[in-house]
């Protein structure tokens, strides 16, 4: 028994020991790495290297990596592409916009054009009225004047041979005392039929 329990003893310690020199193997490596990494950081330091920028460009040439980056771009690309369509739909749609409003102008200026030469001629007609307009009240007023200076024997009969608006419009701007003495002398009956045309 004492040798059993030499025995265990022994393997025990010996697995002791065996786990002891492992755990320190690896207390070695440990701190070799870590010092190893410090030394590493403070030569990066020094010499103006930005680490994490440098970790970030070797980890982007991993294949997985790439396959992220590749993932994203596509995604972006479709994303893109989506969006061009889009503005390419709204770029025709504003463009028929435009089209429509330029046949709008078009059709608005030909029909102010019409407008503008209708209001020309109108207005050229309205001075032509108005130039035989006043012909007629110079003539008129040369015709009145004429009969203003007839004697009223000589002026009666010659109005009662005239038609019935120009009677009316001589008699109608003679003065009150010319117009007495004409009526005097004209028969009863036409100085009643002008007498009655001049009060309506």
């Amino acid at each position: 028994m004492k040798n059993k329990k030499l025995a265990k003893k022994s393997s025990s310690s010996h697995k002791e020991k065996s786990s002891n020199t492992l755990r320190n193997v690896m207390m070695i490596i440990l701190i070799t790495l870590m010092l190893t990494t410090a030394v590493a950081l403070v030569l990066a330091k020094f010499n103006n290297v930005n680490v994490f920028e440098a970790v970030k460009e070797m980890t982007a040439e991993l294949p997985f990596a790439n396959k992220e980056k590749e993932d994203k771009t596509a995604q972006n690309g479709t994303i893109l592409e989506d969006r061009v369509v889009t503005l390419q739909a709204e770029i025709h749609e504003k463009e028929a916009e435009v089209h429509q409003l330029q046949q709008r102008l078009e059709a608005s200026t030909s029909e102010n054009e019409a407008l503008i030469l209708e209001q020309e001629r109108l207005l050229e007609e309205i001075a032509e009225l108005k130039r035989a307009n006043d012909s007629t009240k110079q003539k008129a007023s040369e015709m009145v004047t004429t009969f203003e200076k007839m004697s009223a024997k000589s002026a009666a009969p010659v109005i009662t041979k005239m038609s019935d608006a120009e009677a009316l419009q001589i008699l109608s701007n003679l003065k009150p005392d010319r117009l007495a003495a004409i009526l005097e002398k004209m028969s009863p009956e036409d100085a009643a039929k002008y007498t009655s045309m001049m009060t309506n």
